[in-house]
């Protein structure tokens, strides 16, 4: 049986703008038109105040403006159905409580209703993407009432791998989609609408590096292009 089935409802929980793209935009992208999947994608933090020394929105305003659009149009190139945008403050999520955290996702999952979530890898050198496992995971106490029956953590270029080789949490996938070469460019696609954040090869978030990255991927696996994922939990009923 296959982990994902045709038709379920998926939820994305993210901790930036682009996030939502870079390490399973094109495997969101062929679940939505090819398993007819819907997908909501929670984004939590705001993605812009952390290039400054200290947290200053009214600086950084008209990018903020910015971005909120760049998340739109990044969304139309994968078909999400719904994107929720909130404003933690970028790379600092370790000044916010985690049951902030956990109380936003709670209510975007008794909203949505969402059968599997994705999210970040919880041993990612970002220290949103952790915090932002840790909310996920206490939102998402195996309970007999729980509809969320699989959690999967997906990479991010510029920070899974950037994580030392041996940290005891490193990035170690177990569960990998094939995709087409029509669902990398959705992905890239989308990540160009990000003006603040895409960025020239050899940088992981450049087109060609992405590109890359699913090849390399599915040569690990025997096929052209696929995105690699950890499954945390998955409960079949």
């Amino acid at each position: 049986m296959e982990l994902i089935q045709k038709k379920q409802r998926i939820m994305v929980v993210v901790a930036h703008p682009d996030d939502e793209l870079l390490g399973l935009g094109a495997t969101m992208h062929k679940f939505i038109h090819q398993y007819q999947c819907r997908v909501k994608v929670v984004i939590l933090g705001e993605g812009i105040t952390s290039r400054s020394g200290s947290r200053d929105t009214k600086l950084w305003a008209k990018q903020l403006a910015i971005h909120k659009k760049n998340v739109t149009n990044a969304a139309k190139a994968i078909g999400y159905h719904e994107v929720k945008t909130y404003d933690f403050p970028d790379n600092r999520f370790d000044s916010v409580a985690l049951l902030d955290l956990v109380k936003v996702i709670e209510a975007e999952k008794e909203s949505f209703k969402p059968e599997v979530i994705f999210t970040h890898h919880g041993g990612d050198t970002n220290i949103d993407h952790r915090q932002t496992f840790d909310a996920v995971i206490t939102a998402t106490r195996p309970m007999s009432h729980e509809p969320v029956k699989t959690i999967v953590a997906f990479e991010t270029p510029s920070s899974t791998e950037w994580q030392a080789f041996n940290h005891p949490n490193y990035f170690k996938p177990n569960f990998f989609v094939q995709v087409s070469q029509e669902n990398v460019k959705a992905k890239i696609k989308g990540m160009e609408s990000y003006e603040f954040e895409k960025r020239k090869y050899p940088h992981p978030r450049s087109p060609k590096a992405l590109e890359v990255q699913s090849q390399r991927n599915g040569v690990i696996v025997g096929c052209e292009y696929a995105e690699a994922f950890m499954v945390i939990r998955s409960i079949q009923s």
